[in-house]
């Protein structure tokens, strides 16, 4: 079963390479991809997103900026649609988009709301590492 959900993994974030932004691109949340790279210990960014915030749109360059980066190379950047995903938002006890939930594997590293400070953010993707 763990390896079902690797290879689900493995092809979404192969979708996001071929689509030519080597992971810049965030991946849809679902639970067993989720709980697939956890299981492998991968630094795990959770962006729970509303396309009409602001404060999401401001974060996204930064966060696509850091995913860019050679020590993030690792890193799965999950986006959970604040809107359509309500289930998913409440099981994170995120109150508000623009939230962003570091983790390393299974260990919450870090937590942000609203936050486009680049440093600060550079700080909670940092943490998923350690």
């Amino acid at each position: 079963m763990i390896r079902r959900h690797l290879l689900a993994l493995a092809l979404t974030a192969a979708a996001a390479f071929a689509a030519g932004s080597a992971m810049a691109e965030h991946v849809p949340f679902s639970r067993p991809a989720f709980e697939a790279a956890q299981a492998a210990g991968r630094p795990i960014l959770v962006d729970v997103y509303a396309p009409w915030c602001p404060v999401c749109r401001a974060q996204e360059p930064i966060l696509e900026s850091l995913q860019a980066q050679p020590a993030n190379a690792e890193l799965v950047v999950f986006r959970v649609d604040f809107d359509n995903q309500k289930d998913v938002v409440r099981s994170f006890r995120a109150q508000r988009q623009s939230t962003l939930i570091a983790y390393n594997g299974t260990r919450e590293t870090g937590r942000s709301v609203g936050d486009t400070n680049a440093a600060s953010l550079a700080r909670l993707v940092a943490s998923t590492r350690q």
